[in-house]
């Protein structure tokens, strides 16, 4: 009988422990449904769409939206994209794909946007925003070696089909000059880092030849540091690995360096910048004058490669919140898909804004350094300079309306 009496108890003590945990189980659930509403409420619209569908909206969206977004046209992109995934630099994960991943790289180093802007746009938690936009850029980076390529030892064409240059810059490979970006660093370390500006900066070394790909790229030097000093730095250290110099052949470097055998600087002392030719400056009155306008001229190949660097990378123009070592990939990984731009698409729109050399502004010339360890170079490479100065003046004297 008892065995019977347990039987029939049993069920109405299980009801009301289940009656229990279901209100506490309601409970519980409406709190959570009443805290998501309120969440969902303080939201923008946007960030109500589902993962991966603002990529998506733009890759169907019109060309000029996708270029202003990620800084690069669709095919170009998909195949960078498919690099990367070819060779298994990267690889997809749950939710993100690679072209999610490039894109959310692109987006920030493209705008400098913060990650709290990015996770509202990809539908992403910061974590896997900063993950990924890690990995992309130790991918890219990993890429240096194939796309920061040394020169061809031809003549480059650039020269070749220009009176005003050939025969007389015939064995110049590129053009060198320092570049400084904005640098977020330790309050220790500031004074080192601070240019003859006052401004924060790192200064990077930058080769580059005359179709605007960079040959070279060396960050990570305080802004306080003369080019020259960087420069001989490069050339000292084999582990840097800057492209030696063919016999015979040189760079050109402006004024922050020393002439010496393989880098040939303008005349000191002599107007040298574009802006200096202008009005009744106009013509050059001696040899000098006449290379160092030229010098200037082709240098400024230079100067138009960091401008498009830093216009479609806006993230170079400041100083973002990156440890140093980040702040140094990141400029290193911008050459790497400028070079890649510009070899998958020669009408690129920002190249083809830049492909028509521009004066240059005044700028505060770096003075070479006076303790150079190369002076047993400089006699033979100023005798050079000075044999091609006097042949462009002659030719120049014969005709003097092609200057």
């Amino acid at each position: 009988m008892t065995g019977v009496l347990d039987q029939i108890q049993e069920p109405s003590i299980s009801m009301d422990d289940f009656d229990i945990e279901l209100d506490e189980m309601e409970l519980v659930a409406v709190a959570a449904g009443y805290h998501y509403y309120n969440s969902l409420m303080k939201q923008p619209a946007r960030s109500l769409s589902p993962k991966g569908f603002f990529l998506a909206e733009l890759l169907s969206g019109p060309d000029d939206l996708w270029r202003e977004m990620y800084r690069m046209d669709k095919h170009v992109f998909h195949k960078l994209s498919d690099t990367l995934r070819q060779r298994d630099m990267l690889r997809d994960t749950p939710g993100v794909v690679i072209e999610e991943q490039l894109a959310i790289f692109l987006n920030i180093v493209g705008h400098n946007e913060r990650n709290r802007v990015i996770q509202e746009r990809y539908q992403h938690s910061g974590e896997t925003i900063s993950r990924h936009f890690n990995n992309v850029l130790k991918a890219i980076k990993s890429l240096s070696s194939e796309f920061l390529q040394p020169p061809s030892l031809t003549t480059p064409t650039e020269i070749r089909k220009s009176n005003r240059l050939y025969p007389y810059f015939e064995d110049c490979i590129g053009v060198i000059d320092g570049m400084h970006i904005p640098a977020h660093v330790p309050a220790k370390d500031q004074s080192r880092f601070r240019n003859r500006r006052g401004v924060l900066s790192q200064n990077v070394l930058i080769a580059c030849t005359f179709d605007l790909q960079f040959i070279f790229v060396y960050p990570g030097w305080e802004g306080s540091a003369a080019d020259s000093r960087v420069l001989r730095a490069v050339l000292s250290d084999p582990d840097q690995n800057f492209p030696k110099v063919p016999e015979g052949k040189y760079y050109l470097v402006d004024m922050g360096y020393d002439n010496m055998d393989g880098f040939m600087a303008p005349y000191e002392g002599v107007r040298y910048h574009l802006h200096e030719y202008r009005g009744a400056n106009l013509l050059p009155r001696n040899a000098k004058e006449l290379f160092n306008h030229r010098h200037a001229s082709v240098s400024n190949a230079i100067r138009r490669s960091c401008n498009v660097l830093k216009e479609r990378f806006p993230i170079l123009k400041l100083a973002p919140q990156y440890a140093f070592h980040i702040q140094r990939d990141i400029v290193i990984a911008a050459c790497v898909i400028h070079n890649h731009i510009r070899r998958e698409e020669e009408n690129d729109w920002l190249f083809h804004s830049n492909e028509i050399p521009v004066d240059e502004s005044p700028v505060l010339d770096e003075q070479p350094d006076l303790q150079s360890p190369f002076s047993v170079h400089k006699q033979m490479a100023s005798e050079r300079r000075d044999t091609i100065a006097a042949m462009m003046w002659n030719d120049f004297m014969n005709k003097w309306d092609e200057w």
